[in-house]
């Protein structure tokens, strides 16, 4: 089967697709089919070796940590009836054409889920949602979403209208704004253009960090709230002052268990069934093309979620 590697540390171009011996499921396992992979910001970082103190690989190694896809071998002790189930699963090296997963860590797909949308929630529904839940949105309040065409943002902007609040969404390019827009969004402004001092919000979540992260914790009025998940360029998450004025949220706060990963999973696959979140796939590139992928989000020339498809 076709998996890609990291083969050292440095740019896309160490991403190398090779021909390998399928896996095997073990017992109490299941082999899937895979039919699209997630991707992260952060997989590019870990791959240029910039996040070393954080997820310590050694390459080689296969990245990526999600899947949706098709259970076609069972292992010992498992339901046979699950031999056909269109699921997702979260698992290490997840770049390849199939993987093992075990079996009580699946997460059904509902029928009326394309497989493609369903992995692109497979990290950004449960993040959303969560930041959603942290943030406590209510009918009328102000609500600002920094870099509003993120994979994440995108879900923010459609919660935070739906919940009746007014939304400010930021993005670079007249084709995200219009996104935006189209979302839900009440306002788009230009990431780089917006005043952040001159609003008052009640919300701020930020998917950006760095310098326009910190500049937009100004957004938030006495009492509100800023929540700060993104780092979508080198200068890391945004900087929150010591101050009682505001209540602030960071990434470590939607860091999930398994089990939470799973039960979040599960909402927002239920969520985008009714209609109320709809994620969109801007772009996707075959396994073998994994480094163009990551080349495209790397220079910031994405919108949405980046896939890879075997």
């Amino acid at each position: 089967m076709l998996v890609v590697q990291a083969t050292r540390f440095g740019g896309p171009d160490v991403l190398v697709a090779h021909q390998v011996p399928g896996p095997v499921a073990g017992s109490g396992e299941v082999l899937i089919e895979v039919a699209a992979i997630d991707t992260l910001v952060i997989e590019t970082r870990i791959r240029a070796g910039k996040a070393r103190d954080w997820f310590p690989v050694t390459p080689p190694y296969v990245p990526g940590g999600a899947v949706t896809g098709t259970v076609v071998v069972v292992g010992d002790g498992v339901d046979p009836g699950l031999r056909g189930r269109r699921v997702a699963a979260y698992v290490d090296g997840s770049y390849a054409e199939q993987v093992v997963a075990p079996a009580a860590e699946l997460v059904d797909v509902p029928d009326a889920l394309d497989l493609r949308e369903s992995a692109a929630l497979s990290h950004d529904g449960p993040t959303a949602l969560a930041l959603a839940e942290l943030a406590g949105l209510k009918p009328d309040q102000r609500v600002v979403v920094v870099g509003g065409t993120g994979g994440a943002a995108i879900l923010l902007v459609q919660l935070a209208h739906a919940a009746g609040a007014r939304v400010l969404a930021s993005a670079r390019g007249q084709a995200k704004l219009d996104l935006v827009r189209r979302l839900g969004a009440d306002e788009a402004v230009d990431t780089g253009a917006a005043d952040w001092p001159s609003l008052r919000a009640d919300v701020v979540f930020d998917g950006v960090g760095g310098a326009i992260g910190t500049a937009a914790v100004a957004a938030v009025a006495a009492g509100g709230t800023f929540l700060g998940f993104g780092a979508a360029t080198d200068g890391g998450f945004a900087t929150v002052p010591g101050s009682g004025e505001l209540t602030s949220y960071g990434i470590a706060d939607v860091r999930f268990g398994p089990a939470r990963q799973r039960e979040l999973l599960a909402r927002a696959f239920a969520a985008a069934v009714e209609g109320s979140i709809v994620p969109v796939v801007g772009q996707s590139f075959p396994l073998a093309h994994a480094a163009r992928a990551h080349t495209a989000i790397e220079r910031r020339a994405v919108v949405g979620k980046t896939l890879l498809l075997p």
